[in-house]
């Protein structure tokens, strides 16, 4: 993976409404790598976008994209960077291939047969070439979307809610395009709310929540972490503390008077609480073991998020 080609630095927006969009966000991106975004609606996410793509002025903070600062150097910023948007705009008379022909001319850039070509054969567009936007299908329009954003050559490509109401083909199809163009260097930056598309594609996984960025991981190892295993023990008699013998394990008394223990993959641990719960005396009813799914754990870290913004606040 490369260097940074993306960097926000203590970025923040505020609304005349006073609404507080993104409060200090700083966040490195790298060359070649593709970051998942996940987050609630409303968590700030395509304000992110907005303010990294150009389209929206920041209140305070800065933001670099391969060196060029987007508000002092913005065209240099802005042709780096290709925006999917989560709505599907597109001119419905125009034609497919002049559609990505427009795109280029904004950029500066003279004709490319070629190029356009590839690209629309690659987004299995040529057939639909001489078709205008509004006979194509949802999924097509999707495509479309993509070869605009494409057309100048973008190293940065940013999907914004890309298979929002997509079916699942579809969206299977959109993956291996994302990997695809990986290989070629570009740097992909999606937005998402469900957490299984950053589990299938994301090198790394960045949460975001009214506004603060909650943690950006590398995506192995947190969602080693969140497989973590959760044990409910059950006694005869309710707890109100967790015992002085048993402190040294990471146990929380549940609602009931039972003990709640996170462990990882070892059984090793579980013995040795075991062996220490019958060093004390207490006598165990029943014992229950889930795994966390990966909606309960994302729900969980944004709600630990804001319960500490609210905090601090």
């Amino acid at each position: 993976m490369g260097d940074p080609i993306v960097v926000v630095d203590g970025l923040t927006k505020t609304y005349g409404s006073g609404l507080t969009a993104l409060s200090n966000v700083s966040l490195s991106i790298n060359e070649g790598e593709i970051l998942a975004l996940l987050g609630p609606n409303g968590a700030g996410k395509t304000t992110l976008i907005s303010i990294i793509c150009g389209l929206v002025s920041p209140s305070g903070g800065t933001v670099t994209v391969a060196g060029h600062d987007v508000v002092r150097a913005y065209r240099k910023a802005r042709k780096m960077i290709g925006l999917v948007p989560q709505e599907i705009v597109l001119e419905p008379f125009e034609t497919v291939i002049d559609t990505v022909r427009y795109s280029r001319g904004l950029f500066g850039l003279g004709p490319d047969p070629a190029y356009v070509e590839s690209l629309l054969r690659r987004l299995t567009l040529w057939d639909k070439r001489d078709a205008t936007t509004k006979e194509l299908s949802g999924g097509m329009k999707r495509r479309c979307l993509i070869a605009k954003a494409l057309a100048h050559g973008p190293r940065v490509l940013f999907l914004d809610e890309p298979t929002a109401g997509v079916d699942v083909d579809l969206r299977k199809d959109m993956w291996a395009i994302v990997e695809d163009l990986t290989k070629d260097g570009v740097t992909t930056i999606l937005t998402t709310h469900y957490i299984e598309e950053a589990e299938a594609i994301a090198d790394r996984v960045g949460i975001i929540s009214k506004g603060n960025i909650l943690l950006v991981e590398d995506k192995t190892a947190l969602m080693q972490r969140m497989g973590r295993r959760q044990m409910r023990l059950v006694f005869s008699e309710p707890l109100k503390a967790v015992p002085d013998a048993l402190k040294r394990f990471d146990l929380v008394v549940g609602p009931r008077g039972g003990l709640r223990y996170t462990y990882g993959d070892g059984a090793a641990e579980v013995g040795d609480l075991m062996a220490a719960i019958g060093e004390t005396g207490l006598t165990l009813c029943d014992v229950e073991t889930t795994q966390r799914s990966l909606e309960d754990i994302f729900v969980e870290l944004v709600h630990d998020g804001d319960t500490n913004a609210e905090k601090a606040a």
